[in-house]
């Protein structure tokens, strides 16, 4: 037997007998909320009648921000919903809502922080969102618009590649 110490890949005790474990990362929802909604019936506003076939166009843009208190953010996820009678391009309705919700997050390491932020929060709110937007459709005098879900994944790298271009863009304007 040798006497050399051996390492077996179990965590090392930090000096009282407990084992030290990492921290997993958590999060937990403290609020949300409704910071702007907009819906307009534009059919009834016009006054256009007959078999309307809806097209349905779907944009969502994600925002984050760091609240004053430590481990806390705020992310809002802004949905516009155009609705336009296939054929005609007559639109039907809009609806624009603005919903954040408050996340305590922690032990999330710094390189990881802002796809989790604008993935897993917004992957959050979005069962409410969807419930939002179906009510206030039916309530507007259309059939619920039952929202497919987002990917909010494909969404971050979109924009990652988006922000890479305009940088792009902005380099080769300066050398020029």
């Amino acid at each position: 037997m040798s006497d050399q110490p051996t390492d077996t890949g179990a965590p090392q005790g930090n000096g009282d007998g407990t084992a030290q474990q990492p921290q997993s990362p958590s999060m937990r929802i403290l609020g949300q909320f409704i910071r702007d909604l907009s819906f307009e019936n534009i059919v009834v506003q016009k006054g256009a009648s007959g078999e309307m076939q809806p097209d349905v166009q779907v944009q969502v843009n994600l925002d984050a921000k760091k609240r004053s208190t430590e481990n806390q953010y705020e992310v809002v996820t802004t949905f516009k919903i155009e609705s336009k009678s296939k054929g005609s391009e007559a639109p039907l309705f809009l609806l624009e809502l603005e919903y954040g919700g408050i996340f305590q997050v922690e032990n999330v390491p710094d390189n990881q922080l802002h796809p989790f932020l604008l993935i897993e929060c917004p992957r959050m709110l979005f069962p409410f969102v969807r419930r939002i937007v179906s009510d206030v459709t039916r309530d507007g005098g259309f059939p619920p618009l039952n929202l497919d879900n987002v990917d909010f994944v494909a969404l971050y790298r979109q924009e990652l590649i988006r922000r890479a271009q305009e940088e792009q863009a902005a380099k080769a304007q300066a050398d020029a």
